[in-house]
């Protein structure tokens, strides 16, 4: 029998040696050696917004004190969506990922709505690799997305996994296509978006060529959506498409996705998540040592790191002063009222909807651009114009879309903006006869009679159903190269520019473009529309040519 000192010299020689391992990570704590990849997508400079940088920051820091395994990687669209995107042009963006300390990150279609020479000078700032396989440049000498990797490898102790950057062949549509140009108007960027099988070969090797060199396991970060409309480009689609990646982190189409079990080529089930957008929530991928690979959201956590939050309030106080930073001059007053007073811009044309719709059409070289008068908030004063005046005109974040439209169509449309249009716009600050959908014109110009009773009939959700034969919209014509103007053809097709409001999610009413064929689905977002046109078309000034309506549309 062995005496009570030597069973407790033995019990403590125990207790010593299971500290040991514990403190040496050999099994100890429960996830004490996994590795985990936090994640976030869909950000669009929602910083302080739900859980925000300052919570995501904290919650790093503890899983940090939980392994020393943690990585964290974006999956796009982080920087652009509100003025702290637009005033900086991206960089508040980017100094805010880097001090979070981003590892990686992947292009979203709206990383490029600055143009492409900038978004290569904020790749240079950032801190994070930024990752795209699926990304070629097709031109003579050499692209601007030097910094790009298809993929990045990391170790984790004697653990390797591989990182696969994907983004979605919509970017052309879904940014600004001009930015994807050469000299000579030739898109020379490509996405490997010919096909499906394209895009699903592309990744294919890649993930091959990471598993060659030694990588166990492959983890594919992706910007692509589950929507049904980017079929055959969902994260679904190249899952089915592929084999070899153990986990897809996706973004662009904002859904939350805690874990979906996807078959891939092979039928193997491989989880899928999405944290959804604005950081109301944050993934977490979690390998652990004996090789399980989950997927979880952290939703409603609370804790903020305080130097985070310090961090972003020195930002916002900065942008916060730029907002009143001159960006531009104007020689006229753009306004959206009558000189006594009478609001005009959704009943009448005025100088300020003019510019506005000039602004769409010359962005997105289009025959022709719409912009709703509900949609413009605010004048614009002569002389000196900030970024808060612009963002007040255009406060709503809606982006460009442009799509191919019959002049039946287009028709319709003016018809459906002036069914309430009266003969008299009213007194003092009563306006009569409004309607948010009343269309500011650029390309056109056309006569609304008002004694004639408008034969638009809407649902009960006041959608455009059709509209009779009897029609108060009268000498549409559409403005031609040279400067001429002839008649609209119901049977011609145009392009046409808006927003995405109006075009894709019928606003105001507006149904009859909703299936039309899209050339920018998602482009530049509504502000920055005015503030390129100014700087890029007009020279920085608002000149004399706008200081009155230019006649496109009489009422009568």
């Amino acid at each position: 029998m062995m005496d009570i000192k030597k069973i407790k010299l033995l019990a403590l020689s125990m207790l010593l040696a299971l500290s040991v391992c514990i403190f040496s990570g050999c099994g100890g704590e429960k996830g004490q050696q996994d590795i985990v990849v936090l994640y976030t997508n869909d950000v669009h400079c929602a910083v302080d917004e739900n859980i925000g940088y300052a919570g995501l920051a904290a919650y790093e820091k503890q899983m940090e004190e939980e392994t020393p395994y943690v990585t964290l990687v974006d999956c796009g669209d982080a920087l652009q969506g509100d003025a702290i995107g637009s005033i900086s042009q991206g960089e508040y963006l980017v100094d805010i990922m880097n001090e979070a300390g981003y590892d990686l990150a992947v292009l979203g279609n709206h990383e490029f709505d600055y143009g492409m020479e900038r978004l290569a000078e904020l790749m240079e700032m950032s801190d994070a690799q930024y990752l795209g396989c699926n990304i070629q440049y097709t031109g003579n000498g050499e692209g601007a997305l030097t910094e790009l990797k298809p993929y990045e490898i990391v170790s984790y102790g004697d653990t390797k996994v591989a990182f696969v950057g994907v983004s979605t062949p919509e970017s052309i549509v879904k940014s600004t296509p001009a930015y994807f140009t050469d000299e000579n108007g030739e898109i020379v960027y490509s996405f490997c978006g010919e096909s499906g099988e394209a895009l699903y070969s592309n990744v294919q090797e890649t993930v091959d060529q990471c598993r060659e060199e030694g990588a166990d396991y492959v983890v594919a970060l992706t910007h692509l959506g589950d929507d049904e409309a980017s079929e055959p480009f969902r994260s679904t689609d190249m899952i089915s498409g592929t084999s070899g990646i153990d986990a897809v982190l996706d973004g662009h189409s904002h859904s939350v996705i805690d874990c979906d079990m996807v078959k891939n080529k092979e039928g193997k089930e491989i989880p899928l998540s999405s944290t959804g957008t604005g950081l109301e929530n944050i993934g977490q991928l979690t390998i652990t040592p004996d090789g399980d690979v989950t997927t979880q959201l952290v939703s409603d956590y609370e804790d903020k790191d305080a130097d985070m939050e310090a961090f972003i309030a020195d930002i916002q106080s900065e942008y916060e002063h730029e907002l009143e930073q001159v960006v531009a001059d104007s020689d006229v007053e753009l306004t959206t009222e009558s000189e006594d007073g009478v609001r005009l811009i959704r009943n009448r044309e005025t100088n300020l909807g003019d510019f506005c719709a000039d602004a769409y059409r010359q962005i997105a070289g289009t025959d022709i651009a719409f912009v709703n008068g509900g949609g413009i908030r605010a004048n614009l004063p002569a002389g000196d114009i900030t970024y808060g005046d612009i963002l007040a005109v255009h406060p709503y974040g809606n982006h460009l879309c442009v799509v191919e439209a019959t002049g039946q169509e287009i028709l319709d449309a003016l018809e459906m903006g002036s069914r309430s249009t009266m003969a008299e716009t009213g007194a003092g600050e009563d306006a009569v006869g409004e309607s948010g959908g009343f269309l500011q014109v650029s390309g056109l110009r056309y006569t609304i009679d008002t004694s004639v009773d408008s034969t638009v009939k809407v649902d009960k959700d006041g959608m455009f159903v059709s509209c009779g034969q009897q029609r108060r919209v009268k000498n549409v014509e559409v403005l031609q190269d040279d400067g001429s103007y002839e008649p609209i053809d119901a049977n011609e097709t145009y392009t046409l520019a808006s927003h995405d409001y109006m075009l894709r999610q019928g606003g105001d009413g507006f149904t009859m473009f909703t299936d039309n064929e899209t050339v920018i689905e998602e482009g530049m977002v509504d502000y920055q529309i005015l503030i390129t046109y100014i700087s890029d078309h007009l020279g920085g000034i608002i000149g004399e040519r706008y200081s009155a309506p230019d006649g496109r549309i009489t009422v009568e």
